[in-house]
């Protein structure tokens, strides 16, 4: 490879809809809050902005729309040292939103959202050309493109398939979305469908009995090394996560956390932790130990990616 190509190289390739997320100030019915705080949401562009405080360079792609929420996200992307270069500002299209409640025991919040007919709901399989697989090392792809619309699934079978054939490894969270979807058997279907062309899969512990029929963290991992994945971390929450490949398996505790601020975004600060190690070589084991660790900062703090830490901070 030469230089020129070695300076267009990054580490990882991501996509999906992010949205502006206004976070109630106040706990309470969302219709009764007078006042929000403006953020960003979107599990895959938590999960860049992660890699990237890690020191991992990460390429996003997505739509946006051509308004204020639009140059919100790209802002704040960029200003996380992240690749936009390729994000879409689509003119017809706006950028979707969500608003989310705040809780005061530690449960999840109350969320809802505003995305259909979204910029991102147009994403499809040219706004990810197969070639730039071929400058990257990874790529995290989660379930909710897969719901948005059918031109989004396209993209995500689209971009692993180009990534398997450029000889990279790739991540799958499943990141169900139940409200975006026709049915449970047809989300079944097509998340097991993208899932198998993974080679790191990482489901929750819910989500693994709706996806396989089955709580067994176990039986969770043996049905997606049976279909094709080499490695399954199965997220158990607060007892910490449950690693398995074909020939070995582990379990590796939770870190206890004294207040739970906002669960939202536990899942994308997982995915961080269990990615970035393994692209740094470390044993499951210690990933998955990272994993917990991350996960259980990011539900410390307010907002989704807020908690996501720098690489001086990890522990």
């Amino acid at each position: 490879m030469t230089a020129a190509n070695d300076a267009t190289r990054v580490d990882v390739v991501t996509f999906g809809e992010s949205m502006a997320l206004f976070a109630a100030d106040t706990p309470g019915d969302l219709a009764q809050v007078a006042h929000f705080t403006r953020r960003l949401a979107g599990a895959d562009s938590n999960v860049a902005i992660g890699l990237s405080r890690l020191g991992l360079r990460v390429d996003w792609t997505s739509r946006v729309g051509n308004d204020a929420f639009g140059r919100f996200i790209l802002a704040s992307l960029a200003a996380e040292g992240i690749d936009c270069g390729h994000v879409v500002v689509d003119q017809a299209r706006p950028t979707g939103l969500q608003i989310k409640s705040r809780t005061k025991d530690g449960s999840d919040p109350e969320t809802e959202y505003f995305r259909h007919g979204s910029a991102a709901s147009a994403l499809a399989p040219d706004d990810l050309p197969a070639e730039r697989m071929h400058h990257a090392r990874h790529l995290h792809c989660t379930g909710i493109p897969a719901a948005i619309s059918e031109s989004a699934q396209a993209l995500c079978h689209h971009a692993m398939d180009a990534m398997r054939a450029a000889g990279g490894t790739i991540s799958f969270d499943p990141n169900l979305r139940p409200s975006l979807w026709p049915s449970t058997q047809a989300m079944r279907e097509a998340i097991n469908a993208l899932a198998a062309k993974a080679d790191w899969v990482l489901p929750g512990i819910d989500e693994g009995e709706i996806l396989t029929g089955s709580r067994d963290p176990a039986a969770i991992a043996e049905h997606y090394l049976a279909a094709g994945s080499n490695e399954v971390v199965v997220k158990l929450g607060a007892e910490g996560a449950y690693w398995q490949s074909a020939d070995a398996h582990t379990r590796v505790a939770g870190c206890p956390v004294a207040h739970v601020v906002d669960t939202v975004g536990a899942g994308d600060g997982f995915a961080v932790g269990f990615i970035s190690a393994r692209l740094e070589g470390l044993a499951p084991s210690v990933a998955v130990a990272r994993a917990n660790a991350i996960a259980a900062r990011v539900i410390q703090y307010p907002g989704d990616s807020d908690g996501l830490p720098r690489r001086h901070e990890l522990t």
